[in-house]
């Protein structure tokens, strides 16, 4: 039976709290990493904010996509992409890697190094590129692998206090399940909290998640004392308090919802607190958010890339307000902080609120074949290897 809102709250100290290893989170929410989103000036905003509307930064926020294999090569870019500020404890870090060498170099680099607090494997990217060479969400197919890659992790992290979290997709497709399996094989190897992006790598991020196999999930995992966080479609202010209620999971990962709404975050955990959700903002409002956004882009990357990469978070931001296409072009050409600044302060004082601000976001393509190694289903107890699939993911 799957434990109503109240039974899900009262065991966790009625505050919504979700412990992985040696950390309790006040907020069970945890921002899931994204590509060219989830940088340090995104997710010190994301705090900003909550602790502005809730009095306090309580969720996990983890980073970009890192590389194993270059971090071990101390490459620039993505050592630069492992930064944070001072504000972010626990410092949370995902990490991708399909070789269990480079998974132990890297983690132990971490831990040596004290770059990271936390540790994430990622095994749910369904990117072409990725999967192609058998990495991301293809891996968990080979149990092996994927067992050996996830206890070299813990192995790495072995007296340190950092906890390892291992993410994964449903599986490759309808025919090819791996959930249950990689669920209870990453607690057999030490994992502190599993999180289930509740879509199989063939959707990609189209249709709707399948929370029921959330659902499975937390009940193939009772026993082991490993939390399970769910992730897909999580929108809107109640959306984490469904999920939870109806999949009894302990805790939520939440990616493309929060692209142009940093306060979901805030909005979230006041939910699941009991507390009152903080309103969503006006135009007006949403433009200083914009501002501030470019502010710490521009203090972490310098004016320049700043201004190229607010561009894209700006559609996002002003997605249902009614501002117009010439001004959505103005700002998708913005080329210093002085410009964005004028710009904005035409929008400043607007009382408006947007439009369906709730709705699904980001990019959802639609489902298609996953591109897979030849032969890579042949055999899911074959421990190799897969060659060449970190190198075209090198920085990032």
């Amino acid at each position: 039976m799957v434990p109503t809102m109240t039974q899900v709250l009262s065991a966790q100290d009625s505050t919504a709290a979700l412990r992985i290893g040696d950390y309790t989170l006040d907020s069970p929410v945890i921002l899931a990493p994204m590509a060219g989103v989830t940088n340090m000036p995104f997710r010190v905003l994301c705090r900003e904010i909550e602790e502005d509307l809730a009095g306090s930064s309580s969720g996990l926020y983890v980073c970009e996509m890192i590389t194993a294999r270059a971090l071990v090569a101390r490459n620039e870019k993505t050592l630069h992409m492992t930064t944070f500020a001072e504000v972010e404890k626990p410092r949370s870090m995902q990490l991708y890697t399909v070789d269990p060498k480079f998974t132990y170099e890297a983690v132990r680099m971490i831990v040596n190094e004290d770059i990271a607090d936390h540790v994430d494997m990622n095994f749910g990217c369904p990117v072409p590129k990725v999967t192609r060479k058998g990495g991301g969400s293809a891996i968990p197919y080979k149990r092996r692998l994927y067992a050996n890659i996830v206890s070299a992790a813990v192995r790495a992290t072995k007296g340190s206090g950092i906890p390892v979290t291992v993410k994964f997709r449903i599986g490759i497709d309808d025919e090819h399940h791996t959930h249950l399996d990689a669920g209870r094989i990453a607690a057999d190897e030490g994992a502190a909290a599993v999180a289930l992006h509740a879509r199989t790598a063939d959707q990609r991020y189209s249709g709707q998640a399948h929370w029921s196999e959330i659902t499975r999930l937390v009940k193939h995992m009772e026993g082991t004392g490993v939390p399970v966080i769910g992730n897909g479609d999580i929108f809107a202010a109640d959306d984490a308090a469904r999920m939870m209620e109806l999949t009894g999971c302990h805790g939520v990962e939440v990616g493309r919802g929060c692209l142009g709404r940093p306060w979901l975050f805030a909005q979230l955990g006041a939910q699941l607190r009991g507390e009152p959700i903080p309103p969503e903002p006006t135009l007006g409002e949403v433009s200083r958010i914009i501002y501030r956004h470019a502010e710490l882009l521009a203090l972490h990357d310098g004016e320049e890339h700043a201004c190229r990469d607010i561009r894209k978070h700006t559609g996002w931001y002003l997605r249902g307000f009614p501002v117009g296409g010439e001004f959505r072009k103005d700002l998708a050409k913005v080329e210093s902080l002085a410009q964005l600044s004028s710009l904005l302060d035409t929008i400043a004082d607007s009382g408006e609120f947007a439009e369906h601000a709730d709705d699904a976001r980001g990019r959802q393509g639609s489902s298609s074949k996953v591109a897979l190694p030849d032969g890579w289903l042949d055999d899911p107890e074959d421990d190799a290897v897969p060659e060449g699939a970190e190198v075209e993911n090198n920085g990032g």
